[in-house]
């Protein structure tokens, strides 16, 4: 978790930095945090565009320029040729319903969060998946 903590420092986000790590037999197989594709602006530079819009926290998460920390963990296995099936995620917060179904169609089989807890659909599909689920924190 502290790994995922210092990946979380490479977030360009203004909101907050997300981090994660994806683990399998007891080695580090990706990581991944916060931000937008490669080759676009960071929010650091050009600004907030759920700020700009008005969006409360918590809702219309499609509408941002970044990718979540798990999302870049598991687009950084298929990139680089990785398979992250029946690995364990740590990640500094909880999976939203994106992250959730994307850890649920890649196979991950735990994880370990440090905030939050998966919530209404998101963790009704990981419970229906058989994934693990834990909560350490690891400042």
């Amino acid at each position: 978790m502290r790994i995922a903590h210092l990946v979380s420092e490479r977030s360009t986000c203004l909101k907050r930095k997300e981090g994660a790590v994806i683990v399998r037999e007891k080695r580090i197989v990706t990581t991944g945090y916060n931000g937008p594709p490669s080759g676009f602006p960071h929010c650091i530079d050009v600004g907030c565009l759920r700020d700009e819009l008005g969006i409360p926290e918590g809702e219309r998460l499609e509408v941002c320029r970044g990718l979540h920390a798990i999302q870049n963990a598991i687009i950084q296995g298929a990139l680089i040729g990785v398979s992250v099936a029946d690995s364990t995620l740590y990640c500094t917060h909880a999976p939203c319903l994106i992250c959730a179904k994307m850890c649920v169609q890649a196979r991950i089989r735990r994880i370990v969060m440090a905030k939050g807890w998966p919530q209404g659909l998101a963790l009704q599909m990981l419970e229906e998946a058989g994934v693990k689920l834990e909560k350490l924190r690891v400042e």
